[in-house]
């Protein structure tokens, strides 16, 4: 499945179902409990999705300097990450906020 976010100011963003859940549950929108296959992201909702977004990204980054440098203190082989990060996964999408912020347009998806 894939998620395709929509607003009337930007092109879509489409993400695979893995990613697209992922930053749905950041940002609220998605739990196990509560699959979000549709749904929409209103204006007033934004700065907090954009800051949620934010804060997730930073973790992500500190947690893996964290761990390149114990695997360094330890003499162990450096962890893999993968390839693509939260960062790049969620930037369209947090950029499409933005734009939708300023026009005070909402982002919908699955419709």
């Amino acid at each position: 499945m894939l998620y395709k976010f929509k607003s009337k100011v930007t092109g879509d963003v489409i993400m695979l179902q893995a990613n697209g859940e992922r930053v749905l549950e950041i940002i609220g929108k998605h739990s196990a409990a509560e699959p979000s296959t549709k749904g929409i992201l209103l204006p007033e909702q934004m700065p907090q999705a954009l800051e949620a977004l934010k804060n997730a990204v930073l973790l992500e980054d500190v947690q893996q300097k964290e761990a390149l440098a114990q695997a360094l203190a330890e003499s162990l082989p450096p962890p893999r990450f993968e390839a693509i990060g939260l960062r790049q996964r969620a930037l369209p999408f947090m950029d499409m906020i933005r734009e939708c912020m300023k026009a005070k347009e909402a982002i919908i998806w699955g419709v």
